[in-house]
């Protein structure tokens, strides 16, 4: 299952049932778990740390030194969880001080040319199209649909179940369950087709609604608008999200 013509650093910890293609680079002080698929090409750097059932295709970069002038070597990790596809050319940088490590969760599809800075938290089941760019210290929640060509601002926040229009770009925080899109960046309504598809029930996607329709178009400002909702609107869990995420943004939210 290793190719002949790959190199694998002495020091590297490779698991069970792990395919290595032809010309595949892996330093020291890199953990690969079990079944994993790792095409053609793919440099894997020190700090790097891969889960299981993983596949890696060819061009990607996973571990590099952060794009950080504020790095000075320091030991940190680049993390990826399980049953994640990375398409051709992903990068993925290893963490500074700030935070150490790098995550992406599990069940993730980074497509091709995506890049992903130092310090930032992919969570689990997000798709990140072609060509995205991710700013540092940047943070995906579960379940999101980023389009292709989107740049993150870094600290950016994006709520989970929501979807983002190919090429926009944005410098505050995105809520959940919401489409973004337009230029410059904005609100579009609710992910409606996505939410049925993940299980919600219309009475909470109704609920969802209505609390959009207090943050976006009652006028009130975001304190009041979020008073109103745990006023008015039964605080179920995924109420209770929005409000959170809305009131604990340090950058603010997209309007």
């Amino acid at each position: 299952m290793i190719s002949p013509l790959a190199y694998i650093h002495p020091e590297a910890v490779i698991g069970e049932n792990v395919e290595i293609a032809p010309f595949v680079f892996i330093d020291k002080n890199v953990v690969i778990g079990n079944n994993n698929k790792i095409m053609a090409n793919v440099t894997i750097l020190p700090g790097s740390r891969l889960g299981n059932n993983n596949t890696i295709f060819p061009g990607a970069v996973i571990g590099a030194i952060p794009q950080d002038l504020k790095f000075k070597g320091e030991e940190t990790t680049a993390e990826i969880g399980d049953n994640n596809t990375i398409r051709e050319n992903v990068t993925v940088n290893r963490g500074t001080a700030a935070k150490g490590r790098t995550i992406v969760g599990n069940n993730n599809l980074l497509m091709e040319g995506v890049h992903v800075a130092h310090d930032a938290l992919i969570g689990n089941a997000c798709v990140i199209g072609n060509s995205t760019k991710m700013a540092g210290e940047i943070i995906i929640d579960d379940y999101s649909i980023i389009s292709a060509n989107v740049l993150m601002h870094q600290f950016c926040r994006v709520g989970g179940f929501g979807m983002l229009q190919g090429g926009s770009r944005f410098s505050k925080d995105i809520p959940p369950y919401i489409i973004a899109g337009r230029e410059p960046i904005a609100y579009s309504g609710i992910n409606t087709i996505g939410l049925r598809r993940r299980g919600f029930s219309n009475e909470t996607i109704e609920n969802i609604h209505n609390a959009y329709r207090i943050i976006y178009q009652s006028g009130l400002n975001t304190t009041d608008a979020l008073a109103k909702i745990e006023e008015e609107i039964e605080m179920t869990p995924e109420i209770q999200y929005i409000v959170t995420f809305i009131r604990d943004s340090e950058r603010g939210i997209i309007r």
